[in-house]
């Protein structure tokens, strides 16, 4: 009796699919992580004014607002053997190469030109690479993937291994930051021991991930007046961007160096903290079967207030290692809903576009909470500088040491405790307002209804 073959599930996600396209993931997330450590660097061994590095970090984002909606229109637009967000991939290189290079400027500088050398390397590693491959990351997704199930796979299981990026960065970082971080060599080096192998695992989803989805329901000419018509007609995209914009001005304020340095007085011991979030790998197995029951939404929203609930707890921490840890355990988990499923909104915002008979953009809408993310990595900056400057923050210079006033200190505290919960219900009011997730089946359905009437027109 000749044996039945059992027919391979076309919904099911392959263990080389979801690691060579989540590696990308890893290595991005130890950039973002990686890149948090600048400001400490400018102050500590560049011997820059606080503030004067957070005002240059807003000032980047400045030329985001006209980059990044050119980007996404380019790549929209782009169309080659390769595909539409494929072959973007390759700025993987250019963005470790130009951090390295961020970290590498010569303390001998004169101020203007320290200025001009962190002002214009950050500018072409977020403006630049990152917002490029930002914007080319949905459009490369849906045509290499074209199904829901693996997007949710994709986000949940595949935000694991991007989490543990971030994880090793923040565990490996500071232990050797506390070593080799003592001089301007010591970190370039340092940079670089993380740089060469994130920007070859980097690589592996541009070789092994194909594009092979066509999932253009409209055949028009894409201009400039087509792109605002459709960001026009899409809410959804905005609010979106406005909960990025707060999650990435906490996340990215760069606080956690200073606090353990200057209240803790242990630098190293952010690495235990960090090592807390692999607590939250349980977490990731849950997406799924979570989605099957509730709305994106609800649960972003409750992610939102467990962190409000750690924001409280950091605030009775003080230099208690095992409060900081539990308060990290609660932001840590609150931040990971939002984290693991903004792609997928954005991938339904591109649904209701064609749904209302416009181009998906799925790039332009990508650069939306991307500039957003973006301006609130430098706003975090530039809130932290400005706050602790004028609390008396002393900056010093390479192999200076020295005690911060009472006055700095408390403002490190309100940094980790009732400024981002003040940022974070404004969050989560937000969130309330998100209603597209009741409309996505009905959505889904009648575009995939006119997918299959367009493939029966072609045959």
């Amino acid at each position: 009796m000749e044996k039945v073959k059992k027919q391979k599930n076309p919904n099911k996600l392959t263990q080389k699919e979801l690691w060579t396209w989540s590696l990308k993931g890893f290595s991005t997330s130890m950039n973002v992580m990686i890149l948090g450590f600048l400001t400490i660097y400018c102050t500590n061994i560049l011997g820059m004014n606080i503030a004067l590095v957070g005002t240059l970090m807003l000032a980047s984002r400045v030329l985001d607002i006209f980059t990044d909606m050119i980007i996404g229109y380019v790549v929209d637009k782009t169309n080659t053997k390769l595909g539409r967000g494929r072959p973007y991939e390759l700025c993987i290189i250019g963005t470790w190469a130009s951090t390295v290079l961020l970290f590498s400027c010569p303390p001998s500088f004169s101020m203007v030109a320290k200025c001009i050398w962190v002002l214009s390397v950050y500018i072409l590693v977020n403006s630049g690479f990152n917002s490029i491959m930002a914007a080319a990351q949905t459009p490369y997704i849906v045509r290499a993937f074209n199904n829901q199930e693996k997007y949710v796979a994709l986000t949940s299981y595949g935000g694991l291994i991007t989490m543990l990026g971030a994880v090793v960065v923040n565990i490996g970082f500071p232990i050797l930051m506390g070593t080799m971080a003592t001089s301007a060599k010591g970190w370039t080096t340092l940079i670089t021991i993380f740089a060469v192998p994130a920007t070859l695992i980097g690589l592996l989803r541009f070789f092994f991930i194909p594009e092979k989805y066509n999932v253009d329901a409209t055949t028009e000419h894409l201009d400039l007046k087509g792109m605002f018509k459709v960001l026009k007609s899409n809410k959804y995209i905005y609010q979106i961007a406005f909960i990025t914009l707060i999650s990435s001005i906490v996340a990215n304020m760069g606080v956690s160096v200073f606090y353990f340095t200057y209240v803790v007085k242990n630098v190293e011991a952010m690495g235990l903290t960090a090592a807390v979030q692999l607590l939250m790998v349980p977490i990731m197995f849950i997406f799924p079967p979570l989605l099957k029951k509730f709305a994106i939404r609800d649960v972003i929203l409750a992610g939102i207030i467990i962190q409000c609930i750690g924001c409280v707890i950091y605030w009775f921490a003080g230099a208690n290692l095992m409060i900081i840890i539990l308060a990290s355990i609660f932001v840590g988990i609150g931040a990971v809903p939002l984290s693991m499923l903004a792609g997928l909104m954005i991938i339904d915002c591109a649904e209701y576009n064609e749904w209302k008979g416009m181009h998906r953009l799925e790039a332009t809408l990508s650069v939306i909470p991307n500039l957003t993310s973006n301006l609130g990595s430098a706003f975090g900056a530039f809130l932290l500088g400005v706050f602790l400057n004028g609390a008396g923050y002393i900056s010093t210079v390479e192999g200076v040491t020295v005690d911060q006033p009472a006055s700095a200190i408390l403002m490190l505290r309100l940094l980790v405790s009732f400024i981002p919960l003040a940022l974070y219900i404004l969050s989560a009011i937000t969130a309330k307002f998100y209603n597209l997730d009741k409309l996505m089946p009905q959505i889904r359905k009648e575009n995939g209804e006119k997918h299959a009437s367009i493939l029966d027109i072609a045959e």
